[in-house]
């Protein structure tokens, strides 16, 4: 009645589009959250176990008032630790951001093989392992160094025909991922502990020893450390599975600056904002950098060339104001090298 009132007042025909309109504007929830929107910035978050990549990005949005937000490499919901999430503009960094050496602290348990690789699974195998040699131990997870070729777990977010490994392994499909190319920097055995697997669907069998491996990686992009587990228990004479997995940094993001959900909620309520990493901080930490001056700045934000880079590959130019203005690679351009823009930030 009142749209029909205010129609004919304003000598407007009553129609459907009025109405879904007047409805739009005089419905329009209120936000009475405490905080600011954030529009802009990085935020170090560290995973709780038990919540997906995606829980931690809709947390996030709700926090910075904004949704455009996404992350940086996906941890599986029984992983912990460094996820790396952007907000605004700083969604547009995650693809380098992503590409950085990570470092993990994984738990392999020696003698049981699970469906899924990690703690998660339903147990496919148990031999069991009686023991580990030291030495050999450390001779075997060497082998791991460097530029490998692995196998990722076929519970993975990998496509085969257009759908996602692991749906086609919960539909009951058989599948074979191809081996990659992957990059491992280090593995240290940090140390290990003698347990007892007890199978909990046969509760009057002995229990099966085991042993728990825990090590320190630091990878390149693109590496399963669920695969790598199942790998050097396989090059150890038996099968493995992860029990724990976490991330404990990402390029120079560490998790001594990640903070759990929990903890940012009752930050931004203190604070009255969302603290972030601003992208000039965000793009020094994956990043060289490089200081350009007022001219550079608005040559690269119309999306012009300028004097290339000393630093061969991707380069975050900064301006004298300490924004990031854009990311540059040097490029042949008319018979010289040029610095172009792969990605402008801050646009004229």
């Amino acid at each position: 009645m009142l749209a029909r009132r205010r129609n004919r007042e304003l000598g407007c025909p009553l129609s459907r589009i009025n109405l879904v309109a007047w409805h739009a504007v005089n419905t329009k929830r209120i936000d009475t959250r405490p905080w600011a929107k954030t529009d802009n910035g990085v935020i170090v978050v560290d995973k709780p176990q038990g919540w997906t990549s995606h829980d931690v990005v809709g947390k996030i949005r709700s926090l910075a008032k904004n949704r455009r937000v996404g992350h940086a490499g996906t941890l599986d919901p029984m992983a912990t630790g460094v996820l790396v999430v952007g907000i605004g503009r700083g969604t547009k960094l995650l693809q380098y951001i992503v590409d950085a050496p990570k470092e993990y602290v994984a738990t392999v348990r020696l003698g049981v093989a699970t469906s899924t690789e990690d703690a998660e699974g339903e147990v496919t195998l148990a031999p069991g392992c009686g023991g580990v040699d030291a030495d050999h131990l450390a001779r075997v997870v060497e082998r791991f160094v460097g530029d490998i070729q692995q196998v990722p777990s076929a519970v993975s977010a990998i496509k085969v025909d257009g759908k996602r490994a692991y749906a086609r392994v919960r539909a009951g499909e058989t599948v074979e991922l191809a081996a990659r190319p992957i990059t491992i920097h280090s593995i240290f055995v940090l140390g290990y502990e003698p347990q007892f697997h007890r199978d909990s669907e046969r509760p009057n069998e002995a229990p099966v020893p085991v042993m728990d491996v825990t090590i320190a990686v630091r990878c390149g992009a693109g590496t399963y450390i669920r695969a790598l587990g199942r790998d050097i228990a396989h090059a150890l004479g038996t099968v493995g599975h992860l029990t724990a997995l976490r991330r404990t940094s990402v390029g120079g993001f560490s998790s001594a600056q990640a903070r759990t959900p929990t903890q940012l909620e009752g930050e931004t309520i203190s604070a009255g904002a969302l603290a972030v990493t601003t992208l000039a901080d965000a793009a020094a930490k994956v990043l060289p950098v490089r200081l350009i001056d007022e001219n550079e700045s608005a040559e690269l934000g119309y999306g012009r060339s300028i004097d290339p880079s000393d630093t061969p590959g991707v380069v975050a130019a900064i301006g004298g104001d300490g924004e990031l203005v854009a990311l540059v690679n040097n490029q042949s351009e008319r018979a010289q090298v040029r610095a172009r823009p792969v990605l402008v930030v801050m646009p004229r």
